[in-house]
């Protein structure tokens, strides 16, 4: 009868809550990986949310049309990997397949990471591939096309010490739009005054957002770990940097610090920090932008506009505590909370007003089992 060589599975559930009622998501995933000998292993995830509440539209507060629009869907997931050694390589294929009411998503992944230098470097390249199904309410089925390609290196420094950098390019292509988001124009309506003749009456009209149709991206991530002796605990720093041909250039920091404690608690302070300016076709609102009549179904050609939140200027800070507890060499259980505040920065017109920038309260439990 055959028996693996180890079995890991790994369970969580986290809850995101956003003050003022606005959006929760409930997230639930069970991962598992079996070592089938020395050289194989295959891998397993399934993934629920559950996402509520109340989300900005994109159209300014205070006015006729509505700021809030609400949400409720669920997503489900599923993720297949398998892994094999064959000499100083590493080669993985991975699948997976995720859907919600409006959004279908399959995708695979292959990779290579080359051991060398006796196991001390470590260099990796691969290829993602995404195929999306967007539903456009009243429109139908919308694609999209996504690719990444990656490559990396990890080097240990020391027995303390281990660095490395990745660097991304990804692109898409297709229908990248939010379809439930809008941007609102003052106009003028014309109507007959009952004599013959016309009265001209100011009016705000919302239409869909219109972003390009394709997007470049270029990712990259520098990260550290040093683990201090005397103090029985590691440092981890993280920068990463990130641009694309929307005008987005972001920046994240990243730090924490994993403190053991006696021989079962291990404390994770961490904060995190990011900042990106504005899409250069970010607008509040379609008043003076050189736009005809907008189109119903946009396609990305033309003048490009959204009122999208995410795609304007801000900072986001977070931070929190995770605790681990070993209950023994096969059980582990672990508890974190987190902190998340975004608020707008830069000129009035390169940022969204106030209301739209959440805060939010992340609680997340996980359990891990391995034998």
């Amino acid at each position: 009868m055959w028996l693996p060589e180890s079995q890991s599975f790994d369970t969580a559930w986290q809850i995101y809550d956003e003050d003022g009622e606005r959006i929760e998501v409930e997230a639930y995933y069970l991962r598992s990986e079996t070592a089938i000998d020395s050289d194989t292993s295959v891998k397993f995830q399934y993934l629920h949310d559950a996402i509520s509440g109340a989300s900005p539209t994109g159209a300014l507060p205070g006015g006729v049309q509505p700021y809030y629009a609400e949400v409720d869907d669920v997503r489900e997931g599923l993720l297949a990997a398998l892994a094999h050694h064959a000499g100083d390589h590493r080669l993985e294929i991975e699948v997976s397949r995720s859907e919600e009411e409006d959004y279908r998503s399959s995708g695979l992944a292959l990779s290579d990471t080359l051991e060398l230098n006796q196991k001390n470097t470590e260099v990796s390249f691969g290829v993602n591939l995404l195929d999306d199904s967007v539903e456009v309410p009243g429109f139908g089925e919308r694609r999209k096309t996504s690719i990444d390609w990656f490559t990396g290196v990890s080097q240990v420094i020391d027995r303390n010490t281990v660095v490395s950098a990745n660097l991304t390019l990804g692109y898409n292509q297709g229908y990248l739009n939010d379809p439930y988001k809008i941007i609102q124009r003052s106009e003028t309506a014309t109507i007959p005054d009952g004599s013959g003749g016309t009265i001209d009456v100011p009016v705000v009209n919302i239409y869909r957002e219109n972003r390009p149709d394709s997007r470049f991206r270029q990712v990259l991530l520098l990260e550290g770990r040093h683990y201090v002796e005397p103090a029985k605990g590691a440092l981890n720093a993280a920068l990463r940097l990130s641009n694309d041909d929307y005008g987005i250039f972001s920046q994240t920091i990243e730090l924490e610090w994993r403190q053991e404690i006696g021989e079962s608690w291990i404390a994770t302070p961490f904060v995190r920090f990011y900042h990106q300016n504005e899409a250069d076709f970010f607008a509040r609102s379609l008043d003076g932008l050189p736009v005809g009549k907008p189109a119903t179904d946009p396609d990305g050609s033309g003048v490009n506009y959204s009122a999208d939140y995410r795609l304007s200027s801000f900072n986001a800070i977070s931070g929190g505590l995770r605790l681990s507890y070993r209950f023994s060499d096969h059980l582990a259980a672990s508890l974190a909370y987190e902190r998340y505040v975004m608020e707008g920065t830069g000129a009035t017109s390169s940022r969204s007003q106030d209301e739209a920038y959440p805060s939010a309260n992340i609680v997340t439990l996980g359990l891990s089992l391995d034998f």
